[in-house]
């Protein structure tokens, strides 16, 4: 069976574009999907900070047109995105949720709902308030989740896989990797993914 590898944040519009369809890419490709919970902002720090340069100084003519693209994706997959007030955000703490929620075997359920608070609603993720309140609308006990994704071990994961994306040659989110070898950035790289799922 080959192997599909997610590596991503959920601060990403593009990245739950992508999210949005990739358990069913994987399952019509009879993949393995292996999710890579990560921090975006750890991997810019590392090997992409001209993103903060771009953002700092933002072409008038590109952004306009990301907008249109963005609004293009979102109404072919049936998503609505609306910018947010707050952007970037500081994804740390739901994404070390994703790491506990894998352990739960909820983490598509979990990364679903950051996405659609954060995209969708507007919500600023890293607020405590807002990850109890996802956390209890999977069934978890607030306290006890923000507790976990305080662990060191949790830490330590999230850390171990942005690193790890580093080493493997990534530079941002979502970053998808067929049969551990082949790389492949951004949602409009689906297709492609397709293609060398089929191969595989």
């Amino acid at each position: 069976m080959a192997t599909l590898e997610f590596f991503y944040d959920v601060g990403s519009p593009w990245t739950y574009l992508a999210f949005h369809r990739i358990e069913n890419l994987a399952r019509d490709a009879g993949a393995e999907l292996i999710w890579k919970p990560i921090l975006v902002g750890g991997v810019f720090n590392a090997v992409n900070q001209t993103v903060y340069e771009q953002r700092a100084q933002p072409n008038p003519l590109k952004q306009r047109y990301h907008a249109k693209d963005l609004q293009d994706w979102a109404r072919l997959y049936g998503l609505e995105i609306h910018w947010p007030s707050v952007f970037p955000v500081n994804s740390v703490k739901a994404m070390r949720g994703a790491l506990v929620m894998q352990d739960e075997s909820a983490l598509p359920q979990w990364s679903r709902a950051c996405f659609e608070a954060y995209w969708e609603r507007g919500e600023d993720i890293s607020q405590d308030a807002v990850l109890a309140q996802l956390a209890r609308g999977l069934s978890q006990q607030p306290d006890a989740f923000l507790a976990r994704i305080a662990e060191p071990e949790i830490k330590a994961r999230l850390r171990a896989n942005t690193d790890e994306l580093v080493q493997r040659g990534g530079f941002g989110s979502p970053t998808l990797f067929v049969a551990g070898s082949d790389m492949f950035f951004g949602n409009d790289r689906l297709p492609l993914v397709e293609a060398a799922l089929r191969r595989a």
